[in-house]
């Protein structure tokens, strides 16, 4: 996505993302808590992992890379997001990301169940709006989705959202990623502008919203997109079923059935029984690496 948006005036078809600026923006996990935070949004306490902010430290933290591209970058740089109980634990990941030469930052763990808000966003609002709770998780507990609902709008959440959106200058398809603890608040954790894992859960709920990003890049009318159909279900059934073996809820043999029955009558991440290529080109593309 930061690749395409920096680099459009070198493509000869339209780019679907906003402007490089904007995208570098929502990519700097600094800069997005600072807009969160001026729409009202909750957002986990974010600074950068300099050594005076280490000294000062105290507690559990989570380390990120502040953000994972910039331009003429030539090799792939994505450092996954870490949870340490203290400071000297989270040392040597600071370090290494450093090595790398990315910029680590330091951000305090928020408990909370995953859930995420989903639209095209133009015109100053979201449309086809979808909101999605996540209830199991791979890798486990701090990974994605391998199980997920839909769930009612909150209409508060969305009047932020947009607000924050259009302080951005962004416009397209957006999923934000909130942790929601016992309080009830929705903290921002993430933000995708490009295709995401479950967008299978939100295209069955709501048909019709990658379409609809697609016709207001071109300049197309779009149809009036409304919101996504409670209590869909998604299944990453393999990422369920090695979270299965790991949590084993209930017994291990118990938690895989419990797997398989909600797989059963869920849209899945890759499989669909009307075009399977994708799958089986998957599958053998994994047999043949391993």
């Amino acid at each position: 996505m930061a690749a395409l948006a920096a680099y459009r005036t070198q493509i000869p078809v339209p780019v679907a993302h906003p402007d490089y600026d904007v995208v570098e923006t929502v990519l700097d996990k600094v800069r997005l808590a600072q807009f969160a935070e001026k729409a009202g949004l909750a957002s986990p306490h974010t600074e950068l992992a300099t050594d005076q902010a280490l000294a000062a430290w105290s507690g559990p933290l989570v380390i990120k890379c502040k953000e994972h591209w910039a331009p003429n970058q030539t090799h792939p740089l994505r450092i996954e997001a870490k949870l340490f109980a203290n400071v000297a634990t989270a040392r040597p990941q600071v370090l290494r990301i450093r090595a790398a030469g990315a910029e680590p930052i330091l951000q305090r763990p928020v408990n909370g169940s995953l859930g995420a808000l989903i639209g095209v966003f133009h015109d100053g609002r979201l449309h086809g709006r979808t909101q999605q709770v996540s209830t199991r998780l791979w890798p486990t507990p701090n990974g994605a989705s391998a199980r997920a609902y839909t769930v009612p709008v909150n209409e508060d959440l969305v009047t932020k959202v947009e607000s924050m959106l259009l302080e951005l200058g962004w416009h397209g398809l957006v999923e934000l990623q909130f942790l929601t603890g016992d309080d009830g608040v929705p903290h921002l954790i993430d933000f995708n502008g490009r295709f995401f894992g479950s967008l299978a859960l939100a295209e069955s709920a709501r048909p019709g919203l990658v379409a609809a990003w697609a016709e207001s890049v071109l300049g197309s009318k779009s149809p009036d997109l409304g919101d996504a159909r409670i209590g869909a279900r998604y299944s990453w059934v393999a990422g369920d079923l090695r979270r299965a073996r790991i949590e084993r809820r209930g017994g291990l043999l118990r938690d895989l059935v419990d797997t398989l029955q909600w797989s059963a009558r869920a849209r899945h991440s890759i499989w669909d029984p009307q075009d399977i290529r994708p799958s089986v080109v998957l599958t053998l593309g994994r047999f043949r690496r391993s």
